[in-house]
Parts: structure tokens; C-alpha cells; sequence
């Protein structure tokens, strides 16, 4: 099995094993260590190492709304899942109201469903028309995520009952936080750091030396998990230059 991650408990009880008697984190409980610790996981989840999370979420039909988990940092993508396996995306729709029990007021039916246009009337075949200019961008559904309510508002063109819901979790909300072996250094720097920079009898040059070695072994991880190997760069000069079909 492979041994790609280590957990929050394996690095807070190495960092507390080689600590020395003279260390200046030496004093320091292990509850504030581990605390640290689940503060650079939660960190680097923003930047270096996004933990994603799919889930799929029974719809609340008497408000079209899904809950959001209690994990959830942003969204990614949100849909419903087709016969073929794919997921197909809900569009967001930042017009949809997000007030409970709010009375709704009459507009024109030519405006019902529809934000913004450039012209609403045009002549066609002695016909007049609309939504000339309208665009395209087509979805199975519309979405507004409202956070205050912690919920999802949904608009599905579709009888379903469930959406597909991927998202970035918080990490460090796990029962046993892990990150990767590739930021495991950058994790102990973040620690020592965080230890260091507040306290009084450590020396000036001390503190920018703890900084300095955690902002370079975070830029180190940050190179190993993004790395641009030899086949992307490949793959991606093919797909820039293929040759259209000539007719």
C-alpha cells in the first residue's frame, strides 16, 4: 500500500521526539503543537494541496435547497449525474432569491426567466419576435449558493432528487488530519515558526531564520505537488498545434 500521506499525529510526535532540551520550542505543550499543526494542514489546503470531496445530496423538494457538509471551503462543481457516468454542471445564478417567504411581485412574461438581453423585439417574417442577442450557455439547472443559511438554492429543469456535489473540504476538520509526504518538511517549519515568532527571549536572528526556512520549504512543497512533467508539456504542444480538417 502506498504510503503517500502522514498523519497530523505522526508529525506532531516527531517533531516532539527531536526536540532537544535547549530548543526554544522545548517548553511548548503538545496540545499547542498539534493545534499548530492542524492550522498548516488547514493552510495549505487553501493553496498547496486542495483535498476535494465529492458527495452526492439528497434535494429538500418543499425548498429546493441541498445542505452544505459541514467540511465544505468552496465549490467546484455541482450537477447531476447522466446514463453515461458524466456529470452534467447546474449553472450559477446569482438572481435567484435566497429570502424565505418573500412575496413575489408581477413583471412582464417576456422578462420571466430571462436577466438580461440586448433586444427583446425584432421583425422576422412579419412576426415579431424577442430575445434577439440572448446568448447561449446552457445547463441542466441553476444554483446561489447562500452561506448565511448554509444551504444551496436549486433550480433543476428536471424531476431529481439528488445533485452531485464536488467540493475543497477543510482537512484539518478530519478525525485524524494527513498531508501529503511532499509538505511533511513545510508542515514542521510552520510549527516552529508559529512557536518562535511570538516569544520574547528568542533572539531577533533566530526568528527570521525559522521564518525564512518555513517560507522556503513551503515554496519546496509547493514545487513537488505541482510539478509539470515532460508528457503534459507534450501533450499540451500537440493539442496547441493540431491541424484542423481541411474540407
Amino acid at each position: 500500500m502506498a504510503q503517500s500521506y502522514v498523519t497530523v499525529d505522526q508529525i506532531v510526535n516527531d517533531f516532539v521526539l527531536t526536540m532537544e532540551f535547549d530548543d526554544y520550542a522545548n517548553s511548548v505543550s503538545d496540545v499547542t503543537i498539534r493545534n499548530l499543526a492542524k492550522r498548516a494542514v488547514r493552510e495549505f489546503g487553501f493553496d498547496l494541496m486542495k483535498r476535494l470531496k465529492a458527495v452526492e445530496l439528497t434535494i429538500d423538494l418543499s425548498t429546493n435547497t441541498v445542505e452544505l457538509p459541514c467540511d465544505y471551503v468552496d465549490l467546484v462543481k455541482i450537477g447531476i449525474i447522466g446514463s453515461d457516468g458524466l456529470v452534467y454542471i447546474f449553472g450559477e445564478n446569482k438572481n435567484k432569491n435566497i429570502l424565505e417567504q418573500q412575496q413575489p411581485y408581477q413583471v412582464p412574461d417576456y422578462l420571466l426567466g430571462f436577466d438580461d438581453f440586448i433586444y427583446r423585439n425584432y421583425v422576422y417574417a412579419t412576426t415579431d419576435g424577442r430575445l434577439y442577442g440572448y446568448g447561449g450557455g446552457h445547463y441542466s439547472g441553476e444554483y446561489r449558493i447562500n452561506l448565511e443559511n448554509n444551504r444551496i438554492e436549486l433550480t433543476t429543469g428536471t424531476s431529481v432528487d439528488t445533485v452531485y456535489l464536488e467540493y475543497i473540504a477543510d482537512e484539518a476538520l478530519s478525525e485524524n488530519p494527513s498531508v501529503h509526504v511532499y509538505a511533511e518538511q513545510a508542515v514542521r517549519s510552520y510549527i516552529y515558526y508559529h512557536i518562535v515568532e511570538r516569544k520574547s527571549n528568542v533572539p531577533l536572528g533566530e526568528k527570521a531564520r525559522a521564518r525564512q526556512e518555513y517560507y522556503n520549504d513551503r515554496r519546496l512543497a509547493n514545487s513537488r505537488l505541482k510539478s509539470f512533467t515532460k508528457d503534459e508539456a507534450l501533450k499540451t504542444i500537440r493539442k496547441n498545434f493540431k491541424q484542423s480538417p481541411k474540407a
